[in-house]
């Protein structure tokens, strides 16, 4: 299916922009406190959480964060933050994300380890004015002090991206969406769902109407069928993902008649969602 991705522009980093987050943790309690911190605020954005290190990569690669804050541990997820390290030593991503860990382990012999494979900062939890403001304050002065740096390179400068690499991680990225809040791969109405996201964003169109009737010529399927398949995908998905979950990684306010999002109003969110962090 192809569609229009020029109006999203080639930049990966702009000063006036918020700045891009990724959160690699595990408590749901402390997820909702960097999400309701963000939220407060107009300087930062969260592209995405997980409590997974494995996750996190995928997430690293797909969305291209700038930040990166990290639990050190991982215990309720998988993997750990220095798995997350290792992994993205051996990745190339063509510029360096700043990294904060986050971590209950006091410990100078793991700092300075951590200091030496590219972390940099480490905060101790319980230290007595750890908040999440206070690590995306060290985040946004890391962000000014480093593209102030004679020599450094902004992120801005790197090779622009071809039409088929964009697409294929405009793709990555929707599907690690969907994942996230766990809209099954089985379902057809996921692959209806993806295909309309890629079409508001292509900017083809900005009306749900016309996206359907796209996709009942590309399926040869009605419209009624394919608005339903896309609502079955998302009730089974909010029946079966924790509400904690979902408070996360969905943050668009839910009708509270019905309880789950309508297929217009999801892929409204995750197209506005994408657009603002490419």
């Amino acid at each position: 299916m192809a569609a229009n991705y020029s109006n999203l522009g080639r930049k990966r980093m702009n000063p006036v922009k918020p700045l891009s987050l990724l959160l690699i943790e595990d408590e749901v309690e402390e997820c909702i406190k960097f999400k309701d911190c963000v939220n407060s605020r107009g300087d930062a954005v969260f592209i995405g959480m997980t409590g997974s290190s494995y996750e996190g990569i995928k997430l690293l690669k797909n969305y291209l964060p700038e930040g990166v804050i990290l639990d050190l541990e991982l215990h309720k997820g998988s993997g750990s933050g220095l798995q997350f390290l290792m992994d993205f030593k051996e990745i190339k991503l063509g510029f360096k994300p700043i990294i904060i860990i986050t971590t209950n382990v006091m410990s100078n012999v793991v700092y300075n380890h951590a200091h030496s494979i590219g972390v940099d900062m480490v905060f101790y939890k319980g230290q007595p004015d750890y908040s999440p403001d206070i690590i995306i304050n060290t985040m946004l002065a890391l962000r000014k002090s480093l593209h102030t740096t004679p020599g450094s390179v902004p992120i801005d400068i790197l090779s622009p991206e071809s039409p088929e690499e964009l697409r294929a991680r405009i793709s990555d990225r929707i599907d690690s969406e969907l994942d996230l809040v766990g809209v099954s791969p089985r379902l057809k109405g996921r692959q209806y769902l993806k295909e309309a996201i890629i079409l508001l964003l292509g900017g083809e169109t900005e009306a749900f109407d016309s996206v359907i009737t796209q996709l009942t010529i590309i399926h040869k399927h009605s419209y009624t069928t394919i608005s339903r398949a896309m609502q079955t995908a998302i009730n089974t998905a909010w029946q079966s993902v924790s509400i904690e979950d979902l408070q996360v990684h969905y943050t668009a306010r839910i009708n509270i008649r019905t309880g789950v999002p309508s297929p217009t109003e999801f892929i409204y969110f995750y197209a506005s969602k994408i657009r603002k962090t490419m």
